[in-house]
């Protein structure tokens, strides 16, 4: 047995609600996707692939409360010296909390049993800060099967920087790939800080107390209240690291050369605050009218960001003579070099990395701008992640232009470390960002990245480019990315995120124009307004395009419209002023729509002419609702047009480009209104039966395969799904029209960059060849269920199409939502293909199910660590 939990006193500071430096304030239907069992054109989709990650049991590196980063490995028989050192070390009181009394034998006994060898039973996780072994966590076997004891151990000099919740988390992640399912830990009652940081971490805590101590007992149940406790603690930590490389007191450009020199021009014109100084063994004392040293050891103080413009065959060298130095965080603007070794590098010295082949950073809050672009960054609402650092000045730009303006720019290359999820989280504590923009061609982390877009969509509408559509496009994603993703996968993830994605930049500038500058649509309903009405009809065929409505005006409305207009003029909608109106009845008669009760957004069209020019006017009127403009003959595709009191109206050259801006508001607005939705607690799943079953399977055949037809039915069993029983007579087709009984497919999917897919069809020669099925990521809510059901074109064959009967969608929808827990269960599973599943008015049926087993790397997609 472990010694009780005699845990030393130790708590995460407060999180910071903002960042520093900042004031207070507040799949496309066609598509194909891949199906268990059938090839689609991105092969690597339908093909077992091992999900990426890390096992439980390797090091890893993550950020503490304050942005440190720590390194956390298991303990074995080589570190017994640093584990005696660091409970020696303890402050009495810190070893009376820990060990119920004050014997130095009994912390040496502790630390030479911490430090045996590793077995299935029990496991000890150790943190590092640099050299230094600051914290432990270890369980052991608490005679009861599931369950495990647990002990902290945390060095007196890092109390209250989360050292203890991290290496819980950790240890809690490792138990569960292990089978642990319950922790236990005896604390006294005095230690009312330790008993909080239980309370805190997240996870549901039962005590009990007796003879002053408190015998605690928190079941591994990872839900949706221990995810949020996780996710705010990696976004207090991340932001802080952040401020090293958004908010740096000291900037140093090493390499003088033609990007380095851009750089430093852009730093010193730009009037960046902080010091400056360049390094280059070439330039002098003094460039650009800045400190220049030969390295950066002969550098007076250690600059807080580096930004490298070497060549590749230095890049080894100077990271480490930054990390030396006591640089905290480096901008890598050369393309090329050994990435692994400068993140290892990085790792070492607890640097944050930007690239290799960025194209700089920017934060218009604190005047930064340590990039090469040709033209100054505006201030303004959108903040902005590229891979691509062309695609990202080139934003920048258009933003900048559109008077949207960029608050923050991170040009992340090939993003051995920084990411769009830092970029998130920086954005949601950030309140200069309204407005994030992200063109991004591989996710290392997209459940994560889902589940963060979510909660940051809520505040900061989210934007980007679906990259890599066709075939070609994939193949260049792939030359410079981590991997091509499917675009069907790409629109599931970024639908089920809220996340707006267009298919092109000119799109995503047209939306971002118009979220930036007008509100959302509460509803669809459109009045459309111009002074040419076949002009009219080609807007309200736009909207319709776009899943939009032309608003039907009130009576009391067209009446006053009637007096208001020419004679000739069209009044119920769409309103044709005709070309004789004037630029003050034009005005009038966009305040009179937008008064309408029944008119969500107002789309104002004109056409200049000889008799009347109208281009002041689309600005000036209809102020009570969301409004864009249309100017047939601007040679802008998109601008900003200014009216009273400082309004900005986004006006477009064509209606197609703004109808297709005001369907994606209203698209952000209608996932706004969406029930965020739960994933669903199913306390009849039996998860190490599905784990037994795997095991023995994966021991008698390493390699992988189709799991036995013999053991289906008890993993389905295990999952609460269907039984799975014989095939439908010859004669079912028409049996189950009279019956209501519709032939599904569901199956799970490995996809190699974002994880597994839960997919849903009808089934069917006529189905499949129409590839009418529809993919979503997992974990499956409950409301992700509901509207993937939903999304194919064949969906009324389960609401009683044409008065059959209407089929358990509840139950097909429970169908789902254990696929999705088998998938994240069990990353081992490729492929689950059930087809067909059979859908009746009461219940459903497996009646056919394959499953395809391939060894992979276990992973915690939640755990708190760098990548």
């Amino acid at each position: 047995m472990v010694e009780p939990a005699r845990l030393p006193e130790h708590a995460p500071a407060a999180a910071p609600d903002r960042v520093p430096g900042h004031p207070p304030e507040d799949a496309a239907a066609a598509a194909p996707v891949p199906v268990p069992g059938h090839p689609v054109e991105h092969a690597a989709a339908a093909a077992p692939v091992p999900v990426p990650g890390r096992p439980p049991d390797e090091p890893a590196f993550a950020l503490l409360i304050d942005g440190t980063a720590v390194r956390i490995r298991q303990i074995g028989p080589g570190d017994l010296a640093a584990v005696r050192d660091l409970h020696r070390g303890m402050s009495p009181d810190n070893l009376y909390l820990r060990f119920f009394g004050l014997s130095p034998r009994l912390a040496d006994e502790t630390s030479e049993r911490l430090c045996r060898a590793p077995g299935p039973d029990h496991a000890v996780l150790g943190a590092w800060l640099g050299e230094d072994l600051i914290g432990v966590a270890n369980y052991e076997p608490a005679g009861v099967p599931g369950a495990a004891e647990i002990a902290l151990a945390v060095a007196d000099a890092m109390h209250h920087r989360g050292v203890g919740t991290l290496l819980l988390e950790h240890l809690v992640s490792l138990a569960r790939a292990r089978g642990v399912r319950e922790f236990r830990a005896d604390t006294l009652l005095q230690n009312a800080v330790m008993l909080r940081v239980f309370a805190s971490a997240g996870l549901t805590v039962e005590r009990g107390v007796a003879g002053g101590v408190v015998d605690v007992r928190m079941p591994l149940t990872l839900d949706g209240r221990y995810l949020d406790a996780v996710a705010e603690r990696e976004r207090s930590a991340d932001v802080a690291s952040l401020r090293h490389l958004l908010c740096p007191a000291s900037i140093a450009v090493v390499g003088a050369g033609p990007a380095g020199g851009a750089i430093l021009r852009t730093l010193v014109s730009g009037r960046f605050p902080g010091a400056v100084s360049v390094v280059d063994p070439r330039a002098g004392t003094r460039l650009a009218g800045v400190p220049c040293a030969p390295s950066v050891a002969a550098l007076p103080e250690a600059p807080e960001l580096a930004v490298l413009a070497v060549p590749p065959e230095s890049l080894a060298e100077v990271a480490e003579e930054c990390g030396r130095r006591g640089v905290r965080a480096l901008v890598v603007i050369t393309p090329g070099g050994d990435g692994p070794a400068l993140l290892a590098t990085c790792r070492r010295y607890g640097m944050r990395l930007v690239g290799p082949g960025s194209h700089g950073v920017a934060n218009s809050a604190v005047r930064l701008d340590a990039t090469f672009a040709a033209l100054p960054v505006r201030p303004g609402a959108a903040g902005i992640v590229a891979q691509s650092g062309g695609v990202g000045i080139a934003l920048r730009d258009h933003l900048s232009r559109l008077d949207v303006g960029v608050s923050s720019f991170a040009s992340v290359g090939d993003k051995y470390d920084v990411s769009s999820n830092d970029l998130l989280l920086w954005w949601e504590a950030d309140p200069a960002t309204r407005l994030g923009v992200l063109h991004v061609e591989s996710y290392g982390n997209p459940r994560k990245f889902a589940r963060t877009a979510r909660r940051v969509g809520r505040r900061v509408p989210l934007l980007t480019v679906v990259a890599g559509r066709s075939a070609a496009g994939r193949r260049a994603a792939t030359s410079h990315a981590a991997g091509p993703t499917s675009a069907v996968t790409q629109e599931a993830l970024f639908r089920q995120a809220g996340i707006t994605a267009t298919h092109g930049l000119g799109e995503l500038l047209d939306t971002a124009a118009l979220l930036a500058h007008q509100p959302v649509p509460a509803g669809d309903r459109v009045a459309i307004v111009a002074n040419a009405g076949g002009a009219g009809v080609l807007a309200a065929d736009a909207c319709a395009d776009v899943g939009l409505t032309t608003a039907a005006l009130s009576e009391e409305t067209v009446r006053r419209l009637t007096r208001l207009l020419p004679r000739g003029a069209a009044c119920a909608g769409p309103v044709d002023t005709t070309a004789a109106i004037d630029p003050e009845r034009f005005t009038r008669c966009l305040d009179l729509v937008a008064a309408d009760d029944g008119v969500d957004a107002v789309l104002a069209l004109v056409v200049p002419t000889a008799l009347s020019d109208l281009t002041a006017a689309v600005a000036a009127g209809g102020a009570a609702k969301p409004f864009t403009a249309v100017v047939l003959g601007q040679p802008e595709s998109v601008r900003v047009r200014y009216g009273p009191g400082g309004r900005r109206v986004p006006s477009y050259a064509f209606p197609e480009d703004a109808a297709r801006a005001l369907g994606h508001a209203r698209s952000h607005g209608r996932w706004l209104e969406r029930p965020a939705g739960s994933e669903p607690v199913l306390p009849d799943v039996r998860e190490d039966t599905v784990t037994r079953i795997i095991r023995r399977f994966l021991d008698e055949s390493p390699e992988g395969g189709p799991l036995p037809p013999a053991d289906v039915p008890e993993l389905l069993a295990a999952y609460g799904l269907p039984p799975a029983g014989p095939g439908p007579e010859p004669s079912a087709g028409a049996r189950r029209t009279a019956t209501g009984e519709v032939e599904l497919r569901c199956g799970i999917v490995q996809e190699p960059v974002f994880g597994p897919l839960v997919v849903f069809g009808l089934g069917g020669a006529a189905t499949e060849v129409l590839g009418d099925r529809a993919a979503r990521l997992t974990p499956l809510t409950d409301v992700d269920a509901a509207e993937l059901i939903r999304s194919v074109r064949g969906a009324p064959l389960l609401f009683g199409h044409h008065g059959a009967p209407v089929v358990d969608t509840a139950a097909v929808e429970d169908v789902l939502l254990r696929l999705s827990r088998l998938a994240d269960d069990h990353p081992d599973i490729a492929e689950v293909d059930l087809d067909p599943v059979i859908a009746r008015p009461a219940g459903v049926v497996v009646a056919g199910a394959r499953v395809r087993v391939v060894p992979a790397r276990h992973w915690d997609p939640h755990l708190r660590r760098l990548r």
